[in-house]
C-alpha cells in the first residue's frame, strides 16, 4: 500500500519487496495442498520467483515498467492462480449438497 500511494516512508521498499516475493509464493503454496510441507515450500518459492521474472519481463519488453504497475500486476496474478482451485472446491461443496 506504501507503494501505491507513493509513500516516502523508508519502508516502502522492503515492504514492496516482500509484497513481490510473498504474495506469489502464498498463492502458489495454496493452490499446491497435496504436496508434502518442503515440497510445497520449494515449489512456491521457486514460482514466486518465475512470476515475479515473467512480470518485470513482459513489463519491460512493452516499454511500460513502473513499481506501481508492477505490484499491481503481480497482485492480479496473485489473485488468479488459485481461483481455478477454489471455484471447483465451491462446485464440489454444492454438487455434494444437491446429492446426499
Amino acid at each position: 500500500m506504501l507503494a501505491l500511494i507513493d509513500s516516502g516512508s523508508f519502508l516502502r521498499g522492503p515492504f514492496a519487496l516482500f509484497f513481490l516475493f510473498a504474495s506469489p509464493a502464498a498463492a502458489i503454496a495454496v493452490a499446491l495442498r497435496g504436496l508434502d510441507p518442503f515440497g510445497r515450500f520449494l515449489t512456491s518459492v521457486a514460482g514466486a520467483v518465475v512470476v515475479d521474472m515473467l512480470v518485470a519481463q513482459g513489463m519491460l519488453a512493452a516499454h511500460r515498467w513502473s513499481v506501481e504497475s508492477g505490484i499491481i500486476a503481480v497482485a492480479v496474478i496473485s489473485v488468479l492462480i488459485p481461483l481455478p482451485i477454489l471455484v471447483r472446491h465451491m462446485h464440489r461443496r454444492t454438487t455434494a449438497d444437491k446429492f446426499p
